[in-house]
C-alpha cells in the first residue's frame, strides 16, 4: 500500500470514473487501474464492486477509506511543510572566499547585496583558495570568491568570473632605507630580509614565482600565517614584504607603510568568482552572479 494507490482509491470512493481519476492525478487510465488492483492485493480485500456505472466501494472500502483520507491528507501536509522548509533554504547563499577578497575586497558588496536582497540569507566562509574551491567542488558552498593566478584553467567541472585585478606590490616601513627610492630594482632587494605569507596561498605562490624568474633568492625570510601578521611586522620594520595591493591601502593612505612597485612584475592575479561548471543556477545564485559581474568591479591601482 502507498500514498499513490491511497488517491487513486479516494477519487474513485468519490465517484470519479477512471478516466476522470486519471486526469485528476496526472496518470494514464491503465495505471490508475493497475493502483487499484495492487491495493486490493496488498490488502488481500475485495474493495470494488463493478456494475454498469463503473465502480462501487465494498463495505471493506468504506472501512478503509477514514484511514486513508488521513494518510493522504497528512502527506500531503508534510509536502507543504517540507516546500516551506525549502523555500527557506532556497534563500540562503553560501559563499566561501579566500582571505585577501573576504578580508579587504567583498564586505562593502556584500552588504549592498544584503540591501538589494534582504530575503537571502548569506553565510560565508573563509579559507585558502584551494580548499575554497575545493568546498565548491564538494558541494558544500555554493559559489567561491578567490585570489587566483591568470593560468587557472578552466578545466576542473568550474567557471571563472574575473572581478578585480589584485596584483601584488612592495610594501615596507618609512624608515626602512629604501623606502627613499621611488623605483626599486631587483639588485636592491639582495640583502633584505623578506616577511613571507604562508606556503599555500596565492599571494605566496605568485612571490615565488616572481622571485624565480627576476632570479632573486629568497633565502632570508620570515614565514607568516597571516597577512595582518606581515603589516605589523612592517610597521616594526622588520623587514620588507611582497602583498596584494588593496590588503594595505588603509596603512599606505595613513603612512603606516609605504609602497613600491615589484620591479620586472606582470600582474597575474585575480580575484575571481568560481561557480560550480552547471547548466542550471538556483535563482538566488543567478541574484548574486548577476551582481558581482555589474557591482564587484575593480578598485583603480
Amino acid at each position: 500500500m502507498n500514498v499513490q494507490q491511497l488517491k487513486v482509491f479516494l477519487s474513485v470512493c468519490d465517484g470519479h470514473t477512471l478516466l476522470e481519476t486519471a486526469d485528476k492525478l496526472g496518470l494514464k487510465q491503465p495505471t490508475v487501474s493497475f493502483h487499484l488492483r495492487k491495493l486490493e492485493e496488498a490488502l488481500g480485500l475485495s474493495l470494488w464492486r463493478r456494475n454498469a456505472r463503473g465502480f462501487q466501494p465494498t463495505s471493506d472500502a468504506y472501512e478503509l477509506l477514514p484511514y486513508a483520507r488521513r494518510i493522504v491528507m497528512l502527506v500531503d501536509e508534510a509536502d507543504e511543510r517540507m516546500s516551506e522548509l525549502r523555500s527557506r533554504q532556497g534563500g540562503r547563499l553560501r559563499i566561501g572566499a579566500s582571505h585577501t577578497p573576504a578580508t579587504y575586497f567583498i564586505p562593502r558588496h556584500l552588504a549592498q547585496f544584503r540591501s538589494l536582497h534582504p530575503d537571502v540569507q548569506l553565510l560565508l566562509t573563509v579559507k585558502k583558495a584551494s580548499s575554497t574551491l575545493a568546498m565548491l567542488r564538494s558541494y558544500e558552498i555554493d559559489a567561491a570568491i578567490v585570489s587566483l593566478p591568470e593560468k587557472l584553467r578552466e578545466d576542473e567541472g568550474l567557471v571563472l568570473y574575473r572581478l578585480a585585478e589584485d596584483g601584488l606590490r612592495l610594501f615596507l616601513s618609512p624608515e626602512h632605507p629604501l623606502a627613499a627610492s621611488r623605483e626599486i630594482e631587483v639588485e636592491q632587494l639582495l640583502q633584505e630580509t623578506f616577511l613571507l605569507h604562508e606556503s599555500g596561498t596565492t599571494s605566496r605562490q605568485l612571490t615565488d614565482e616572481w622571485a624565480q624568474q627576476v632570479g632573486l633568492r629568497l633565502d632570508s625570510a620570515m614565514e607568516m600565517g597571516a597577512i595582518e601578521t606581515i603589516k605589523a611586522g612592517l610597521k616594526c620594520n622588520m623587514g620588507i614584504a611582497v602583498l596584494p595591493w588593496r590588503s594595505a591601502i588603509r596603512e599606505t593612505q595613513s603612512g603606516e607603510l609605504i609602497q613600491r612597485s615589484l620591479p620586472r612584475y606582470r600582474n597575474n592575479r585575480f580575484i575571481c568568482l568560481a561557480l560550480r561548471d552547471e547548466e542550471t543556477l538556483s535563482p538566488h545564485l543567478r541574484k548574486f552572479l548577476s551582481f558581482a559581474r555589474s557591482n564587484m568591479a575593480a578598485l583603480p591601482e
